[in-house]
């Protein structure tokens, strides 16, 4: 397989643009396992596979295989195997990746600072009647 022609692609993501990788990039950010991952090995440092499975309670192993090798990919992990029985293998962040996971750890904390209130506004809006004017409101 031939890589991409680096030369093609512009200097800037544009994510509003289908065809730019930028959308793919902030998929494996944003997205729920790979932001936990990032905040995972940056508030912990270097965890091996199962200290991680552990740690993200609800990810298989596949996923957390799979999340691994994106971020990996990315350039936002290094992976360090050693050659021991049985094997293993320990997740760190590169500096690439310590730099992306300050932005989606400020991400988590608001989440997490504001979740009673944010859990609050969906109960209410659930429970409010159609208020958009081409409805009419429930009796």
């Amino acid at each position: 397989m031939t890589p991409p022609d680096l030369s093609m692609l512009p200097l800037q993501g544009d994510l509003y643009n289908r065809r730019c990788p930028s959308r793919q990039i902030i998929d494996h950010v944003a997205g729920l396992w790979g932001g936990l991952i990032l905040k995972a090995l940056d508030e912990r440092g270097t965890l091996r596979f199962g200290e991680l499975r552990r740690l993200l309670d609800g990810i298989s192993d596949k996923m957390l295989t799979q999340s691994l090798r994106t971020r990996e990919r990315d350039g936002f992990l290094n992976r360090d195997c050693f050659p021991v029985v049985p094997p293993r293998v320990e997740y760190s962040l590169t500096p690439l990746g310590a730099d992306c996971a300050r932005l989606v750890l400020a991400v988590c904390d608001f989440v997490e600072t504001h979740m009673h209130t944010i859990v609050h506004q969906q109960i209410a809006f659930d429970a409010s009647p159609a208020t958009a004017p081409w409805q009419t409101p429930r009796s």
